[in-house]
């Protein structure tokens, strides 16, 4: 029997030693993000989405092993463990065929066979099950009649028989196999409408299509009708085949045996086995279908928080509104409030001109650039509004996607921060500093609040908060962060650092000053070495006494670094820009493999050490398209192609 690690080789294509690494890194306690950045050499260059779903597929293979492990000892207790069940068990590839084979041995509810059993009519299932020709079976079943015992006639006796055949059956783990296999093969997901009015289910009233072409997105608005009672869901497979399935397997003989086997496994069939089989595949495509959501979720999570940041810039954030008025929030470069107020130019107040003077001093005062607008209610009169204030001048505007609920949650987070503002003038500081650095204000959301799909509530609510959180994991740490201002929600994110230990960061930064160098870290409560190890690579250090601390360059590897600029002749206190773009250029003219070997690592660490010192502080989110600002567009013939 393969191990798990050459499982894992298999399946996702990766030399053994590569696998043999990842588990035990891991194991160890290193974080994804870790392992992605700064254990290249161990694990052949895997990104860090390739290595969580090595993660998951490790921990799933680890449960099934513990749970066959649990059913051959449950079966081993009860003296039914032959050789050939147990290596039957060892060789099951899911965990949901180690439960078949467990079925005809995990101890059942009270059923009809179980009744039977008691009352002494298996020898006469076996019997029956022989399907001997010529078997005189009214004169073998008269010997169970025992009216103390509830068999009052022989009817009663094949009757109980036919009971334990029907369950036999449908415990039979291969036939449950074959049965699952055709209803793959032949299923049909129906759906029927148990209302006529119009409702968004409309579309699923009379509907049905095979199990092999349903898509995600139906079976969950299938399942999300079911649960509202709007809608009948069913899976079927053809009955004549199902049956005729199991009659070639049980069937051997002819005669009277015979027709009571086929009665007992058309009753298997119809009573036990369909509406499990109905149930587990049911089960299967809301699995499938939940797991490609969250995929889909977690591939719209990316991109939105890997958003370019508008930096250096005193931002004016905009939350639209009609009755209430629009809350104003001017923040500075590093997302300090300034200044906040309420303005009404939307109807039903419409004092546009008081709103512009308003807005006009604000603007002057603060030197304001760009102005956020967030698109929620009213954001279509408040952007005509900032479009004619802002005419002829060098400010400009965007919109701000609120993402759902995220403004609200982000503006109940920031309670603390800000007490003595309401909802939504928090909501006006989240807008403004979400165009500053969208990465910093969106950690401090709940990922499941972000509003980046459909159904996100009726997933498996650990498995979405896990596969998003990871998202976030890999993002903020792909991206780095400036451990001077980093708020405590942004510092929970960082590989390493739980929410205690991040709390305990800002509390030393505020009692002690900004921090002078990674290394002082590890006077931080609670931050040993192990967490310095996984945290320090993230966190960066603008301005500091050491031009490493302001790079992804690991603190283990700053002596390879200093030994790369002293191969290449560079004076790290004096380097300029200039010579530090030359780098990648010097190394290749020494060879980069004889440079690694003289640095001491290998040549993917080189690699990331040159892409560091070429651009001390770099952040990944400056290549990509920056936000697109406008100032011109105010009506509809401003449009061009």
């Amino acid at each position: 029997m393969a191990t798990i690690n050459e499982i894992l080789c298999k399946e996702f294509n990766k030399k053994k030693d590569h696998i043999d690494n990842i588990v035990t890194l891991i194991d160890d306690g290193n974080t994804i993000p870790f392992i992605a950045r700064y254990r290249k050499e161990m694990h052949g260059t895997t990104d860090d989405q390739t290595l969580r779903a090595i993660a998951d597929r490790l921990t799933y293979l680890r449960n099934l092993e513990t749970r066959r492990s649990e059913v051959k000892k449950s079966i081993e207790e009860q003296g039914k463990l032959t050789e050939e069940l147990s290596a039957a068990i060892d060789a099951a590839a899911t965990l949901a065929e180690v439960e078949d084979l467990y079925r005809p041995y995990k101890p059942k509810r009270r059923t009809r066979a179980s009744v039977a059993r008691e009352k002494g009519l298996e020898p006469l299932a076996a019997f029956i099950l022989a399907q001997e020709k010529g078997a005189d079976v009214t004169a073998e079943a008269e010997k169970y009649i025992d009216e103390e015992k509830g068999v009052a006639t022989a009817e009663d006796a094949l009757a109980g028989a036919k009971d334990i055949i029907a369950e036999d059956i449908s415990d039979d783990a291969d036939l449950r196999k074959a049965l699952k296999t055709l209803w793959r093969k032949t299923g049909m997901l129906r759906s029927e409408g148990t209302t006529e009015e119009d409702t968004v289910y409309s579309n699923y009233y009379d509907h049905e299509e095979p199990f092999l072409k349903v898509q995600g997105h139906r079976v969950l608005a299938m399942n999300r009708g079911e649960r509202e009672g709007i809608l009948k869901v069913s899976l079927a497979a053809p009955r004549e085949e199902a049956v005729k399935l199991i009659s070639d397997s049980v069937i051997t003989g002819s005669g009277e045996t015979a027709t009571l086997v086929q009665e007992a496994l058309e009753d298997s069939y119809d009573r036990l086995i369909a509406p499990s089989v109905e149930r587990e595949l049911r089960n299967e495509l809301t699995e499938t279908a939940d797991e490609g959501a969250i995929k889909a979720f977690a591939l719209n999570l990316r991109p939105l928080l890997m958003q370019p940041p508008i930096k250096g810039r005193v931002v004016l954030g905009f939350d639209p509104a009609y009755r209430t008025g629009c809350k104003i929030a001017v923040v500075d470069p590093t997302g300090k409030v300034l200044a906040t107020s309420v303005v009404y130019p939307t109807p039903p107040h419409n004092k546009t001109e008081e709103a512009k003077k308003i807005l006009t001093g604000l603007i002057r005062k603060y030197g304001v650039t760009v102005i956020a607008i967030g698109n929620g209610t009213a954001s279509r009169e408040s952007e005509k509004f900032v479009a004619d204030l802002i005419k002829g001048t060098d400010v400009a505007y965007v919109i701000v996607s609120e993402a759902g609920a995220s403004v609200y949650s982000a503006s109940k987070l920031g309670a603390e921060e800000f007490p003595e503002f309401d909802v939504s003038l928090r909501s006006a500081v989240s807008i403004a500093r979400r165009l500053q650095d969208p990465l910093a204000e969106l950690v401090k959301i709940d990922p499941k609040s972000i509003g980046v799909g459909q159904y996100q509530h009726d997933m498996p609510q650990q498995r979405l908060g896990e596969t998003l959180d990871g998202v976030v994991e890999d993002c903020v740490n792909a991206v780095g962060v400036d451990l001077n201002t980093a708020s405590p929600s942004l510092l929970t994110r960082v590989s390493g650092l739980s929410s205690g230990v991040a709390k305990n960061v800002v509390a030393y930064r505020e009692q002690n000053g900004e921090f002078v160098s990674r290394r002082e870290l590890l006077k931080v409560s609670k931050l040993g070495p192990k967490a310095f190890e996984q945290c320090a690579g993230f966190l960066r250090i603008p301005g500091g006494k050491e031009m490493l601390d302001n790079t992804g360059v690991h603190p283990e590897s700053y002596d390879a670094a200093r030994k790369l600029l002293d191969i290449c002749g560079i004076d790290p206190k004096t380097a300029s820009a200039e010579e530090l773009s030359g780098l990648d250029g010097m190394v290749k003219l020494f060879g980069a493999e004889k440079v690694a070997e003289k640095c001491g690592v290998g040549l993917p660490t080189l690699n990331d050490i040159i892409r560091e010192l070429m651009k001390p502080g770099r952040d990944p989110r400056d290549d990509m398209p920056q936000p697109i600002l406008r100032s011109d567009v105010t009506e509809m013939k401003d449009l061009v192609p």
